[in-house]
């Protein structure tokens, strides 16, 4: 008698809230998304003001800068500190540094104060209160970051860090969108006072988690050179990082146009205060749509060959979005960017969080955000500066064709990535 063929096991079934099931995850999630509403509704406000303030593009590229100089010379430290202390403690000192300057910026952006004081000291105070921003970042990013790999297990990685980019780009969505309306509502100083108590809301938050003491060093005793050293080599090594972090440096250094926004909202479309927060919040909606199909799609089993594409997508976006009159179809082409940032954004997530070691992710993760603030507010700065001197159309013209020639040298150099399972 011929045996049996064996039952037939259905495929498991993805979770899509697997991540979420976990408490402390659900409370990191929460404290990020207030966090980040908190601090784009500060960014958009302060840059919509300094505009129409100077009309001047290249103040806008100066917040970036103030933000990403004081960042990126502590960022190596930060993940230096992140893997040998209590990345929750770090977490609480560093938003407590960001509140007590957020009180100061909310103090002199007061009518009776600013009555009292010159626009170059206003401004000063400004860029002093953004350079403190980046400071605190440069400890808080590696902490935060690093944590959602000891707080999940490894084989939902992919999924968790879909749903903390769906989180953060949901706060994204209503920063924004918040920003405008309150600043044409409220003013200034009305915006900021919400920006504060959303600070308190996530410092809150944050305290509910539990300490989490760093992993045993694999060499004990090694200097803060050597374990810089390490981490650096351990992302020029790996090749798969290196090139992911790279092509989003590039891409949205030369290619991302959110900092002179405000440009194309009061000068190119006519759009004023609220169009900038439906400008603004146009990639961020985008992007969480797209991460939301993620959590059940994860676009991580051809990732290299799928990374290219999407990065590929943000350039072509991008690029009609210069050449662009309508206001809603920039709006779409915006939306667009974010959609096709946000697939990049799991990928690079996913490799972070599977790929280093535990006693290394948060050098791993400080050296990604450096490459990230470099792309973001250095990228800002481009901007501004770009703006200035080549007009805000052409600027953004010419950095969308660098973006679409990197990827094509990229792919030219990585071809046996596209072998790559995560």
């Amino acid at each position: 008698m011929p045996e049996s063929a064996p039952p037939q096991t259905a495929a498991p079934r993805r979770d899509a809230l697997a991540a979420l099931r976990y408490a402390e995850f659900r409370n990191v999630l929460a404290g990020v998304f207030l966090f980040t509403i908190a601090v784009l509704v500060q960014e958009v406000a302060l840059g919509y003001e300094l505009y129409t303030l100077t009309r001047d593009p290249l103040v806008l590229g100066l917040l970036g800068l103030a933000e990403a100089v004081p960042f990126i010379a502590l960022a190596l430290f930060g993940g230096h500190v992140a893997d040998r202390y209590d990345r929750r403690r770090i977490m609480l000192l560093a938003l407590s540094f960001v509140l007590c300057s957020s009180v100061v910026l909310l103090w002199v952006t007061l009518p009776q104060t600013r009555a009292r004081i010159a626009q170059s000291t206003l401004l000063a105070t400004i860029y002093g209160v953004i350079a403190a921003l980046g400071l605190a970042r440069g400890f808080f990013s590696p902490a935060a970051s690093s944590l959602t790999a000891f707080i999940v297990p490894r084989e939902i990685y992919g999924n968790a860090s879909a749903w903390r980019s769906a989180c953060w780009q949901a706060g994204a969505i209503l920063g924004p969108l918040c920003a405008g309306f309150l600043y044409a509502a409220a003013g200034l100083t009305g915006t900021l006072a919400l920006v504060l108590a959303l600070m308190l809301a996530a410092l809150l938050l944050f305290r509910g988690l539990r300490p989490r003491p760093p992993a045993p060093a694999a060499t004990p005793g090694e200097s803060l050179r050597q374990s810089v050293r390490q981490g650096i080599g351990f992302v020029f090594g790996n090749r798969i990082i290196l090139y992911s972090i790279s092509l989003d440096l590039f891409s949205v250094l030369f290619g991302g146009v959110v900092a002179i926004l405000p440009i194309f909202a009061a000068d190119i479309l006519h759009a004023g205060a609220e169009g900038l927060g439906v400008l603004r919040a146009a990639p961020s909606l985008g992007a969480m749509l797209t991460i939301l199909a993620c959590t059940r799609h994860p676009p991580t089993r051809h990732a290299w060959r799928n990374l290219l594409v999407v990065v590929t997508g943000f350039g072509v976006a991008t690029l009609l979005f210069a050449l662009s009159r309508s206001f809603w179809l920039s709006v779409l082409l915006l939306f667009l960017t974010g959609a096709f940032d946000s697939v990049s954004v799991v990928i690079r997530g996913t490799i972070l969080q599977m790929l280093p070691p535990d006693h290394l992710r948060g050098r791993v993760v400080s050296v990604n955000s450096i490459f990230v603030t470099v792309s973001n507010e250095l990228g800002a700065f481009e901007s501004g500066v770009a703006a200035r001197l080549m007009g805000t159309v052409p600027s953004v013209v010419f950095g969308a064709s660098i973006t679409l020639i990197t990827v094509l040298y990229v792919w030219r150099r990585s071809k046996e990535l596209f072998a790559v399972r995560l």
